[in-house]
């Protein structure tokens, strides 16, 4: 028994985070465009007082317009899931590193001490910076999940992926369903002649529930929604703004991480299959790309333009959209148009032409962890009225400039700071908390990662 203990004591102690030697740089860059794609969709939610998918609450025409036109048609929603496919493919990794270096249940113990350390992380994100729209709750939660698929073949984990991809899509259809199921009882008991028969008790629910679903997407509605949202961003107080973002946040935790399920689980478990195909790490043939993006751009962005003309004809009006819609396509639009746009990325990095766009976003994927805390606070900062006020005082088109600078920002902070750390400060302070022990933070003066004990050991082992 001491000596079992002496062995398991022994390889614990060699426990540590991936070297750089080790790190896979496609996935890095991958994770780079990912993070900084993801500020795309998030940036008028930070800027635009809560008329982020609504053009036509301040009237938006032209540039303004084309704007939210182009980025709902292609972009929408595509970062995300492509960030979710490197954090399924990250689950193996982690697992696969640390089954190098300890045994038993060792692996697993860090991987789900790693995953609880991220909840925590997303209270910070939360309930300190701010932001509402975190995710890191749910890639916490739904990591833990995905830990018991890491084994299964490929094809098993493709078969997964579309199960949850129709799961997903039923999910929106039923909403769609209990939508449509409220307008068309309501509407039928407004026809009813009052003067021969009053409405039942249940009639009258049933019509004020209709009517107030209704009136909740008119004209009047909205723009009180909007002048709500500036009245508490654009204040000063930090105490008024936390009180608006923490409860935006917490009155759609449940609804959010359930709605959201199938959709992170979907692309978790493709990034997973496309690790292990290879897909992932750019060794697949350069025509599986191109079919990606020829199949996914098209058929997404087709799907995409219907559901779009759809709600400009029921003149930006979600009662009406609603009524008219017959199928719900959005998650099957996003998930072509997240594969198709991936397989672009990728067809680049196979031509060898962009290595410099690659070597660039390095730094910034290396640093996902703090470049994504570091978006809430620079843009939490910038428009929020406790920093320097500017929501609602930007035109749409106006927003991405703010997100041109943070790109600009991030990237030079990311080469800057890696120069003369080995990790981020958030990814160096989340795998110290993951190991119970402070993980080498600054580089030789010459450049190199500094070797730890740790990393010597484990090249004995």
């Amino acid at each position: 028994m001491d000596t079992l203990n002496t062995t398991v004591i022994s390889k614990d102690s060699i426990a540590a985070p991936v070297a750089q030697n080790e790190r896979i740089s496609i996935l890095d860059s991958l994770r780079g465009i990912a993070i900084l794609g993801i500020l795309l969709m998030n940036i008028p939610s930070f800027g635009l007082p809560g008329v982020s998918g609504d053009p036509s609450v301040l009237n938006e025409t032209g540039i303004n317009y084309y704007t939210w036109y182009v980025v709902s048609l292609i972009p929408d929603g595509t970062q995300r899931a492509l960030f979710s496919m490197l954090f399924g493919a990250g689950i193996i990794l982690f697992i696969q590193s640390q089954q190098k270096k300890v045994t038993g249940l060792q692996p697993a113990d860090y991987f789900f001490r790693r995953q609880l350390w991220l909840m925590v992380f997303s209270l910070f994100d939360v309930f300190l910076l701010l932001w509402s729209g975190d995710i890191l709750l749910d890639y916490a939660c739904l990591g833990m999940m995905m830990f018991t698929f890491r084994n299964l073949s490929a094809k098993k984990l493709l078969i997964a992926a579309g199960i949850c991809m129709l799961l997903m899509t039923a999910r929106e259809n039923r909403d769609n369903y209990l939508d449509k199921k409220i307008i068309s009882k309501g509407e039928a008991i407004a026809a009813l002649d009052t003067t021969i028969r009053p409405l039942s008790a249940e009639q009258q629910e049933a019509l004020i529930t209709m009517n107030n679903f209704k009136q909740r997407f008119t004209p009047e509605k909205k723009i009180e929604r909007m002048k709500t949202t500036l009245r508490k961003i654009g204040g000063t107080s930090y105490e008024q703004l936390y009180e608006y973002r923490t409860s935006r946040y917490t009155s759609q935790l449940v609804t959010y991480l359930y709605y959201s399920l199938w959709d992170v689980l979907e692309f978790m478990f493709l990034g997973m299959a496309f690790f292990k195909l290879g897909i992932l790490t750019g060794q697949a043939k350069s025509k599986v790309y191109w079919w990606m993006c020829l199949i996914g751009l098209s058929v997404g962005i087709l799907l995409s333009y219907f559901s779009i003309h759809s709600f400009v004809l029921s003149g930006y009006n979600r009662f009406e959209y609603m009524r008219n819609t017959v199928f719900e396509t959005y998650n099957l639009n996003r998930t072509f148009r997240a594969l198709g746009i991936f397989g672009g990325i990728m067809l680049l990095y196979k031509s060898g032409v962009f290595k410099w766009f690659f070597a660039m976003m390095r730094p910034a994927g290396q640093m996902a962890f703090t470049n994504y805390l570091m978006q809430s606070l620079l843009c939490g900062l910038y428009f929020s009225g406790v920093g320097f006020g500017m929501m609602g005082k930007l035109e749409r088109h106006e927003i991405y400039y703010v997100v041109g600078i943070v790109w600009l920002l991030q990237i030079i902070y990311s080469h800057i700071w890696l120069h003369y750390f080995r990790f981020g400060p958030f990814e160096w302070a989340w795998r110290s908390l993951t190991y119970w022990r402070l993980q080498p933070f600054r580089k030789e003066k010459s450049g190199l990662d500094k070797v730890s004990l740790a990393d010597k050991l484990n090249a004995t082992v």
